[in-house]
């Protein structure tokens, strides 16, 4: 029955098991993609909806790329049609940005049939991306949380405030300070990470059992929370 439908794409007559090994190739290729992101993710605005973007778009390029084929009038009509979508999503990470072109170069060779390109090339970057991760280049530290609070100017319990810090705290670095209340407080910021064995709950407990400390907030990063 497949056999006997055919629809025109780069090889003129492709049939339709090759239409979708193209689509499926695509989608391993980006889900690997998608799966190097975030095993190699830090930071606090991890989004699965941009990492099932990255599966999506590749199959999306490759479609479009099979739909055009060798015709010139089709390529100038689909850069027509998408010319109306405009994408204003803004990338903070340049390297969310490398993914996202990693997915769409996957897609693209493979609606073009250099199947070859398209696994080495895919499998290329994310051995790049793994050995840069745990190379001198990568993050020496990361955070998973931040918190914030704020205490009255020159408070007597500021060295209790530090102990706490480095007790709870496997690593921490001050993200912003600021003076509030007419100077009369200040405001802190942590990028924090726990010690193992450390609950957060204990530790919020413990900062506010330090006098004056006001406006005690946590922002936790966890990989099943889109932010």
């Amino acid at each position: 029955m497949f056999n006997s439908v055919t629809v025109q794409t780069a090889s003129e007559n492709a049939s339709v098991y090759i239409l979708i090994f193209t689509i499926l190739l695509a989608f391993v290729l980006s889900t690997v993609l998608a799966f190097v992101y975030q095993k190699t993710f830090r930071g606090l605005s991890y989004s699965r909806n941009y990492v099932q973007s990255i599966v999506l778009i590749s199959i999306i390029s490759a479609v479009v790329i099979q739909s055009v084929g060798d015709s010139l009038s089709r390529g100038i009509g689909i850069m027509a049609a998408m010319s109306i979508i405009r994408f204003r999503t803004n990338f903070k990470d340049p390297r969310d940005t490398l993914f996202l072109f990693a997915a769409l170069a996957a897609g693209i060779s493979c609606g073009a049939y250099a199947f070859p390109v398209a696994i080495v090339g895919t499998f290329g970057f994310s051995i790049a991306a793994i050995i840069l991760y745990y190379s001198p280049l990568g993050p020496n530290s990361y955070f998973d949380g931040m918190v914030r609070f704020n205490i009255e100017f020159n408070n007597k319990e500021q060295k209790k405030l530090d102990q706490l810090m480095h007790e709870y705290c496997k690593s921490f670095a001050l993200v912003t300070i600021r003076e509030i209340a007419q100077g009369q407080r200040l405001d802190y910021a942590y990028h924090i990470k726990l010690r193992k064995g450390k609950f957060y709950q204990d530790f919020m407990s413990d900062l506010k059992l330090i006098d004056d400390l006001q406006g005690l907030s946590l922002m936790m990063q966890e990989s099943t929370v889109d932010i």
